[in-house]
């Protein structure tokens, strides 16, 4: 069988489990609802504000925020299947096995990858009911989508190589809320950067977490930048490529020490 064949049956694998419990999907949905009403309203009038160039619909500013946060958050977490497969032997099973150490980290990807399209779209949904409104149109929702999808890939790979490093949930979860946080506050997901303190704005370009966020929103508007659309697309791009290499070559070192 080659590598693809791997990523398909794991991948396949992800998801009955996932089927098996719908309800999980809809507890990762309900706090990115809330935050996105909650900050919607206590916020709205942060527009007003001289210096804010958000546009003049904050819950419209707000989404794609929201959208990357809940892709950083779920994929953050992916590294704990692997922490289970490794307390039920399944993961020594599989590196004992022809299987692909790509396919084993490629699968759990494309996983979170289904999920966060599903919640992107239920979130979207919700904003336009709640009175966002999208300039972009069905093209700036790819975008967004292929944002979402590239953030998630990144922090997938990270959250599976810790998982491999740290060999336990609570170590995982730590690292991931030390992470996790930071990345978010240093962005543009709540507030414009531009009225924040310019060491903020500066940390937030080298943010892979603002780069989604910037490729999302500046896809939704009405004259998209595209120049700098694609530069963020392409920075998102690279990043997970590296960050798949490096998981991959993780498990050498798990496989070493097991």
């Amino acid at each position: 069988m080659t590598a693809a064949s791997h990523t398909a049956f794991l991948t396949a694998r992800a998801l009955r489990a996932f089927l098996r419990v719908p309800a999980y999907l809809v507890m990762n949905l309900i706090q990115p609802i809330i935050w996105l009403l909650l900050f919607g309203q206590l916020f709205k009038s942060v527009v007003t504000i001289p210096g804010f160039s958000g546009g003049a619909n904050y819950l419209t500013f707000l989404t794609p925020g929201i959208v990357m946060m809940m892709a950083l958050f779920g994929s953050a977490w992916a590294g704990t299947s692997y922490i289970q497969d490794m307390d039920r032997g399944v993961m020594d099973r599989f590196l004992s096995s022809p299987t692909s150490r790509g396919a084993l980290i490629v699968a759990t990807m494309l996983y979170q990858a289904v999920l966060t399209v599903i919640q992107t779209l239920v979130v979207l949904g919700v904003a336009w009911l709640a009175g966002a409104r999208f300039d972009g149109g069905w093209p700036g929702v790819a975008v967004l989508l292929l944002s979402a999808v590239l953030l998630t890939f990144i922090f997938a790979a990270f959250s599976n190589a810790m998982a491999l490093l740290a060999r336990a949930q609570t170590a995982l979860i730590a690292i991931s809320q030390v992470i996790s946080f930071p990345l978010m506050f240093l962005s543009s997901a709540i507030m414009d950067t531009g009225l924040s303190p310019a060491w903020v704005r500066q940390v937030a370009r080298f943010n892979p977490f603002e780069w989604a966020v910037a490729a999302g929103r500046g896809a939704l508007q009405a004259a998209p930048d595209w120049a700098s659309v694609w530069s963020h697309l392409g920075l998102l791009a690279a990043l997970a490529v590296v960050m798949t290499w490096l998981a991959t070559r993780v498990f050498r070192i798990y496989q070493r020490s097991a």
